[in-house]
């Protein structure tokens, strides 16, 4: 039996939509949303001033309507099985903000097995964005083998020092720079929850 601890990217790895851009639809900015998203997954943009941009066209929303929204977002059903049954040896690594997605950690039963980015909240609304994690630095703390799931060009960095790194393409086209490092690629979620199971 290995120790391989598992780091699953959120957005399109675990979810089966982009969280940001489903959010945006709700107040009608989808292009800009989409413009910064696409720019940024092309590594185009930083990952850090990108998300703080798109929080901005977001923070408008009530944030118990946005955690509502997030926690009903559709899932890659056969990964986060996986991670159901195995939760004490997986971790989520988000950009995405803990006041959005703590509802979908406590579903996935991950509520202390996630690392993200962080906000302050008053009446409901987001007042400021206290820090944006840094992936590959927060993978640098672990100290057990690691295998490393991602499918955006901000999983490059944690890929390059995982011990096997995988891209999955199931719901968007994997990014370059993170195709670039990868050992194993899926573009589907139950063939990518059998391969995970062969590793534990």
């Amino acid at each position: 039996m290995s120790d391989y601890i598992f780091l699953f990217d959120l957005d399109s790895t675990i979810s089966k939509k982009e969280i940001l851009p489903t959010i945006s639809s709700k107040v009608g900015k989808q292009k800009e949303m989409r413009n910064f998203t696409e720019a940024t997954m092309r590594g185009e943009i930083p990952f850090k001033s990108s998300f703080l941009n798109r929080v901005e066209l977001l923070k408008e929303i009530d944030v118990s309507e946005v955690s509502s929204m997030v926690s009903s977002i559709p899932l890659n059903e056969e990964i986060a099985d996986f991670i159901r049954q195995n939760k004490d040896r997986c971790f989520v690594l988000t950009g995405n903000l803990d006041v959005w997605i703590n509802g979908l950690m406590d579903k996935l039963g991950l509520k202390n097995h996630v690392y993200c980015s962080k906000a302050n909240v008053k009446n409901n609304r987001i007042t400021q964005v206290i820090s944006v994690i840094d992936k590959e630095m927060m993978v640098k703390q672990f100290v057990q083998p690691l295998v490393v799931i991602g499918d955006g060009d901000n999983d490059s960095g944690m890929a390059r020092h995982a011990d096997i790194a995988i891209g999955f393409g199931g719901v968007r086209n994997i990014a370059p720079s993170l195709l670039a490092t990868i050992d194993y690629a899926f573009y589907d979620d139950r063939r990518c929850g059998e391969f995970l199971k062969t590793l534990l």
